[in-house]
């Protein structure tokens, strides 16, 4: 299992990627401060630290350039400063990849996958398979039964969620927030829109279930 340290400030995104990571698998570790992302660097080793900028104590900065003494572990900085001298100086230091918030869900996952592959931390092929459908993760493209399905990137990204949690209810509230991102303040009614289009997509595979007042769940395979 990959170790991810979490450098975040605000309680709500911090949590809420503490909690995505470990539903997608990762052994996921929350720091509230540079001083403490330190501190916890020292005490395990991670395969991954996602690294705010805006911290107390150490900025992301700071604590960059302290790691980057000792380590090349992978570093993407997830920060709310997208100007262009902010993201120099991050890859002057070194980082993998820079990420600006609000972020979405998915693609911040894809970014993880693919830096944690080129650092030899994850498989060359991610593909997922259910029912007869294939979803490639890398070029985001769905086949059922060889034939390429015509699916948006919500669609895409609604259909992954749902398999990769297949027999478990997923409510509205939960998928606005992977998929749409923590800040989204619409109507929950999105949710249902998305799943009507995509079950027309699917040329008539039934294996997304409506758990009435709650949500949406995938048929778990037998």
């Amino acid at each position: 299992m990959k170790r991810i340290l979490i450098v975040e400030d605000e309680p709500e995104i911090g949590e809420f990627l503490l909690a995505y990571l470990q539903q997608e698998g990762y052994e996921a570790v929350w720091a509230g401060d540079g001083m403490e992302a330190v501190d916890a660097f020292h005490q395990a080793p991670f395969d991954l630290i996602l690294l705010d900028i805006l911290l107390p104590k150490i900025d992301g900065f700071g604590v960059c350039e302290l790691i980057r003494r000792e380590s090349q572990v992978p570093i993407v900085m997830l920060t709310a400063l997208d100007g262009e001298e902010e993201q120099i100086k991050g890859f002057d230091l070194e980082v993998d990849d820079y990420v600006t918030k609000p972020f979405s869900i998915p693609i911040l996952l894809r970014k993880i996958r693919a830096v944690l592959r080129r650092s030899g931390g994850e498989p060359g092929s991610d593909c997922l398979r259910y029912r007869g459908l294939e979803l490639d993760l890398d070029a985001r493209e769905c086949r059922l039964g060889g034939v390429l399905l015509d699916l948006t990137q919500k669609e895409f990204d609604l259909l992954t969620e749902l398999i990769h949690s297949q027999g478990r209810v997923l409510t509205r509230e939960v998928l606005l927030g992977k998929l749409w991102g923590y800040d989204f303040f619409g109507d929950e009614r999105i949710v249902d829109s998305h799943i009507k289009n995509l079950r027309k997509k699917l040329l008539g595979l039934d294996c997304i279930e409506t758990v009435r007042g709650v949500g949406y769940r995938a048929a778990k395979e037998n």
